[in-house]
């Protein structure tokens, strides 16, 4: 296992977490393409000197993240189930994790194999959240559960005070209000196309079995489900 880089263990530091252990923090970082390329893997293969990549530690983060946000959100909110849970599902996404990443100047120390870096891999998104999930779960390891909350919520803090999740399409906010309500899936379906093609205008109705229907009409088939989806609730919701 190599050893971490005093650069990487000083921008891990001046990030906030505390490295004990260096090898977790190693393993937190190697991309499995690293590998690959690495000569001990080309010598030994998947053995004793294999360096281990972040999946485990991914896999550990995401949970440890996913409670600490859900945590935050209990005691910030008395909003109702299906509110808190479009607000986790965007803080603890992919993306916010990637931003989050590139934010603290990740991509400079993931290891990589020389044909990912060579692609973009220090700059992709997924590779990005992976790495901060990961970054996360030796967190953990090494500090446990008190001081990688305190940690999320530092680095989460534009995120948490913000309107990540707030906001949801039509479609969406319908359908979680059916299955809060315990009520059929809604239904969509055009009723009427008219105009030219260059022109068309949809008027789409929205149905839910025991409760309703609502119509919309737009200048496409999406706009107008959203329509309606938007008038079901003003009237049914």
């Amino acid at each position: 296992m190599n050893e971490l880089p005093s650069e990487t263990r000083d921008w891990l530091t001046a990030t906030g977490f505390t490295v004990r252990n260096e090898e977790v923090w190693v393993e937190a970082l190697t991309h499995g393409s690293f590998n690959s390329t690495a000569p001990n893997a080309r010598s030994h293969g998947k053995g004793a000197d294999y360096d281990a990549d972040y999946q485990r530690l991914e896999f550990l983060g995401d949970r440890v993240l996913g409670l600490s946000v859900a945590s935050w959100l209990f005691g910030d909110s008395t909003g109702q189930e299906g509110k808190l849970s479009q607000r986790l599902n965007a803080l603890v996404s992919g993306a916010t994790c990637a931003r989050i990443a590139r934010s603290i100047g990740t991509s400079d120390h993931i290891r990589l194999g020389k044909q990912a870096r060579e692609d973009g891999g220090a700059d992709s998104d997924n590779i990005l959240g992976d790495v901060m999930e990961a970054l996360l779960g030796a967190s953990f390891v090494e500090n446990g559960y008190d001081i990688t909350r305190d940690c999320v919520y530092r680095l989460w803090a534009g995120q948490l005070d913000g309107d990540a999740g707030k906001s949801k399409h039509p479609k969406s906010a319908l359908q979680e209000w059916a299955a809060g309500n315990k009520r059929a899936m809604p239904e969509y379906a055009i009723i009427e196309r008219s105009g030219p093609d260059h022109a068309a205008r949809f008027t789409v109705e929205v149905s839910i079995h025991s409760v309703g229907a609502a119509k919309a009409t737009a200048t496409s088939k999406s706009e107008a489900e959203k329509l309606a989806a938007r008038a079901f609730l003003e009237e049914f919701g």
